[in-house]
């Protein structure tokens, strides 16, 4: 062993920047705790859920998902091709997986006037607290995570590039386990 393998610490082996995983592993905390919290107090209610999870709009959940890991897809190949020297390609990559963000947001947003056209509000049944709840804060990121995409695509160094695709990960991670849970768990 050399003397420099035995002077690494961990956060020499992960890929992007330290404060980047402080902030994504802080979010995953959050939600983690709004979820478990879902959970338990779904417990509480299972029928009284699954009747109120009826009224979800399954179909647009679906095609969000399909966005975000599109969109996350975009995020990726944007670091590979500025690495690569195809400055222009990433660019476009990561205006691309803002527009499907924005996208995201368009589908969510309708779907909560159609939650408002109904008189579904977080009052109407837990459920509905923290469908609100999760997948609101959940929107926030995304529109975070939209703007810190086009400042990234603007400044677009590979660190950068990086940092951004880190975060956008995050949300998409997040929707992955929210879609499920929320939208389909019976």
């Amino acid at each position: 062993m050399s003397d420099a393998s035995l002077t690494r610490s961990p956060s020499d082996t992960l890929p992007g920047e330290l404060l980047m995983w402080v902030l994504i592993v802080s979010e995953l905390l959050v939600f983690g705790a709004g979820l478990i919290a879902f959970m338990g107090v779904r417990l509480t209610d299972p029928s009284g859920f699954a009747e109120a999870q009826s009224h979800l709009y399954r179909t647009g959940a679906a095609l969000n998902t399909l966005v975000l890991v599109t969109s996350g897809l975009l995020a990726a190949l944007a670091l590979q091709w500025r690495l690569a020297g195809q400055r222009n390609a990433a660019r476009l990559a990561l205006v691309g997986a803002a527009v499907l963000g924005v996208v995201f947001l368009v589908i969510k947003g309708a779907e909560y006037a159609g939650k408002a056209g109904q008189g579904i509000t977080y009052e109407t049944h837990p459920f509905f607290m923290f469908y609100y709840l999760l997948t609101g804060f959940h929107a926030a990121h995304v529109l975070a995570g939209v703007a810190i995409l086009l400042v990234v695509a603007w400044r677009d160094n590979p660190r950068n590039i990086e940092a951004g695709a880190q975060f956008w990960h995050m949300v998409d991670l997040v929707w992955v386990i929210l879609f499920p849970v929320v939208y389909l768990l019976g």
